[in-house]
Parts: structure tokens; C-alpha cells; sequence
């Protein structure tokens, strides 16, 4: 067991894969073992848990700096995408990050017999690419390397331009500070740094591209009254707010994410990111490599698995390459282990 920010981990072991999956605190997983019981015994209702879902919206928009009312709920980033890529016209051009993870750009891809293509650049090169696009779609912070979104730069040339944005925040919410309220789109999910469970996202709408987003999932639980006149029959009547693009919640994952965001919103951010980025650098600096300013460190080294599981490190390999990433719980003594396997 680990403490580490007012919380306790059930670590053992240097656990360095939170770009992949993120370790909840105990007392997340107590909650979500806690609402196992109740279903088990048939305790409480779907209805009861629509605070803690409507709790999700609101720490989400704390941690990506929008208000909750443009904040929608569904299951996966790439599902929460999909509006955003239907709303797009026929020959539509979207500009986005070379090598960027796919959930955030397969759904415009697959808008292609529509005409809608779409243009990858190096993500260092893409504020300046921004003009002639009528989309740009990119991660906050590069799921394969951690590079790190020159947010500002974007945002001048995409207003300069007059280009829509679409940030998602997968692998930047939880340790990296945003303020995201001038995006057209601001994506994320739960299960890496927030800490939650697989199965809870969320999407930020601004007012100003509402009507740009088709609700292709419309259901009842996008409804304008979801438990009441808009449960049965017609007519479509959705809900005024980013509730319309809502799919009905994974109840069990939205329990976890509730006490997930909750405990991770309520940190102090800045100190949040000094840690993960002063771990992060320090093991850069060891290897002899430049400062990243990211939580993630992309290490291109041969046999990079097995060195992983010989040093008994939980990590990943990407695109040939050891992917660690330093959270909460991690330690001087996890970048030691990794130097000691691929110095």
C-alpha cells in the first residue's frame, strides 16, 4: 500500500502505465465495491445515482476549466467524438497531429465517403497549419511520446483563423492544470489520470458550436424531462444544454468516476503537476535526455518489454518504445528502478 496526496494505493510495486490505466485511490474502489452490494441486493435505483453522475460534469469542468452545463456524458472518447464528426459538412478538411491516438480522429476518418478528409502534421508544426482546415482535432498531451499541445499558439491561430477546435484531454486532466474554455470541444475520460473506472466520459460543448454537433446517440437519457414526458413516444424533444448529447451512463463506472474527480479536482493542481513532471524530468535528466515538461517519458531502447518485466515495472511499449508515466503514487525510488533498467 501506497499513501501518497491524502489517499492510499494498493501498490507494491513500481506501477508506471497510468497513460494506460490509472490506479484508483481506496477509498474509489471501496465506493464502487459499495454500489456492487447495493445491486446485489437489490438496493436503491438507477435514479439515485443521477446526482453522482451530474457530479461528474461539474468536477470535470473544474478540471478542464468549462462550466458543467456544457458537459455531456457517455462511455468512451471516441463514442463522444462522433457527434462532432457527423455535424461536420459534406468535404469538410480536418487538420490533426501526426501519429495521434485514434479514438480522436477514426471518427472523422470514417466521415470519408462524405468527402471529409483529413491531414496529419507533426503536432510541434500544427498551430501553424491551422488555417484553410475547417476542424482541428488533437490530443492536449500525445498519448504515444507525452508531447505536450502548444495550447496558446493554437488557440491564436485558430482564432485567427476562424477554425473550430477539439482538444481531448485524456492524458492531460488530472496532472496537468487547463483552462480549456475557449475550445469549441473539449473531450476526456476517466480511466487513466482521473482514475476512475473504464466506462465514463465526458464531452464540453460551447454554446457557440451546439447546433454543429449532431446528437447521432439521441436517447432517453438525452431527454429534456429523462425520467418523465420524454421517456416513451415521440416527439424528439432533447434536452436545451450539452445534456443532448448524453448516452445513458454505465452506472457502476460512473459511481467510481464520481469519487474519482471528485478527490482529483479537489487537489492543488500546480503541486499535482510538480510532481509528476519533476519525477518525469528527473528520469529524462538520468538517461542524459532534454527536459519534456510532461508526466509521460517515451524511452527508445531495444528489447524495451523485456526490460519492463525484468525490472518488475508495470509499463507499456508504443510504437517500439518503453511509455512510462509518473502520477500521484509514484516515487523517487520508481525512477530509480527504470534507470537501472535502461540505463
Amino acid at each position: 500500500m501506497r499513501a501518497a496526496f491524502d489517499a492510499e494505493f494498493a501498490l507494491d510495486h513500481p506501477y508506471l502505465d497510468t497513460p494506460s490505466t490509472g490506479i484508483p485511490p481506496a477509498h474509489v474502489a471501496d465506493a464502487v465495491a459499495g454500489a456492487v452490494e447495493h445491486w446485489r441486493r437489490g438496493d436503491g435505483a438507477a435514479l439515485d445515482l443521477d446526482a453522482l453522475v451530474d457530479s461528474t460534469r461539474a468536477d470535470f469542468g473544474r478540471l478542464v476549466g468549462i462550466p458543467a452545463d456544457r458537459v455531456a456524458v457517455g462511455a468512451t472518447v471516441a463514442q463522444l467524438v462522433a457527434p462532432v464528426a457527423a455535424g461536420l459538412p459534406d468535404g469538410a478538411s480536418v487538420l490533426t497531429a501526426r501519429g495521434e491516438f485514434t479514438s480522436v480522429v477514426f471518427p472523422f476518418a470514417a466521415q470519408g465517403d462524405r468527402g471529409v478528409t483529413v491531414r496529419e502534421v507533426p503536432v510541434t508544426e500544427l498551430p501553424g497549419a491551422v488555417a484553410g482546415h475547417d476542424l482541428v482535432a488533437v490530443s492536449v498531451v500525445q498519448s504515444a511520446d507525452g508531447a505536450v499541445l502548444d495550447l496558446d499558439a493554437l488557440r491564436e491561430a485558430a482564432t485567427a483563423a476562424g477554425v473550430p477546435v477539439l482538444l481531448d484531454t485524456t492524458q492531460a486532466a488530472g496532472w496537468l492544470p487547463l483552462e480549456l474554455e475557449w475550445a469549441d470541444w473539449v473531450v476526456g475520460d476517466s480511466f487513466k489520470w482521473l482514475l476512475g473506472p473504464r466506462g465514463a466520459a465526458w464531452l464540453g460543448v460551447h454554446p457557440r458550436v451546439r447546433d454543429r454537433t449532431l446528437p447521432v446517440a439521441a436517447n432517453w437519457y438525452a431527454g429534456a424531462d429523462r425520467w418523465g414526458g420524454t421517456i416513451y413516444g415521440l416527439p424528439l424533444d432533447l434536452a436545451a444544454d450539452a445534456r443532448r448529447f448524453d448516452t445513458a451512463p454505465a452506472l457502476l463506472p460512473f459511481v467510481g468516476a464520481a469519487h474519482a474527480l471528485a478527490y482529483v479536482a479537489g487537489l492543488d493542481a500546480e503541486k499535482v503537476r510538480r510532481h509528476c513532471v519533476g519525477l518525469a524530468d528527473g528520469l529524462r535528466s538520468e538517461l542524459g535526455m532534454p527536459p519534456g515538461g510532461s508526466a509521460i517519458v517515451a524511452l527508445d531502447v531495444e528489447r524495451a518489454a523485456d526490460r519492463i518485466a525484468g525490472a518488475g515495472i508495470t509499463a507499456s511499449v508504443r510504437g517500439g518504445r518503453a511509455r512510462v508515466g509518473f502520477h500521484l503514487y509514484n516515487t523517487p525510488e520508481d525512477v530509480l528502478r527504470v534507470v537501472d533498467a535502461f540505463r
